[in-house]
């Protein structure tokens, strides 16, 4: 059996794009999932371990794959980051945020049910 996708959504807080995202894919099978945010006070705050683990990146908005290139360009070396563009105007889980991720992650991903 092929080893799983290991895949890590990244936004600023971890709260609401991201931690949907993951949601929307974890017990999916084929994929491990991880999210991280970029800021300081965000629920889980990325590292180099994370972008370490991963075998794609997904990064809601420019700013955050500037972050991680600024902070951790030796880790990202090699790696595969994909931003999706999504701002920040959903709260967690909502329908629209879902429907986004979905469509931007098509080219890319087998989708959710």
């Amino acid at each position: 059996m092929a080893e799983a996708l290991k895949i890590l959504f990244v936004c600023s807080q971890n709260r609401w794009r991201s931690l949907t995202a993951e949601k929307l894919y974890t017990g999916m099978a084929g994929y491990a999932v991880r999210s991280a945010g970029t800021e300081p006070g965000a629920r889980i705050r990325v590292n180099a371990g994370h972008l370490g683990w991963a075998d794609l990146i997904f990064v809601m908005e420019k700013r955050h794959w500037d972050r991680l290139r600024d902070k951790f360009s030796e880790s990202l070396a090699g790696k595969q980051v994909v931003c999706l563009h999504i701002p920040d105007d959903y709260e967690f889980m909502a329908a629209e945020l879902v429907d986004e991720l979905k469509t931007k992650l098509s080219p890319y991903l087998d989708l959710p049910e």
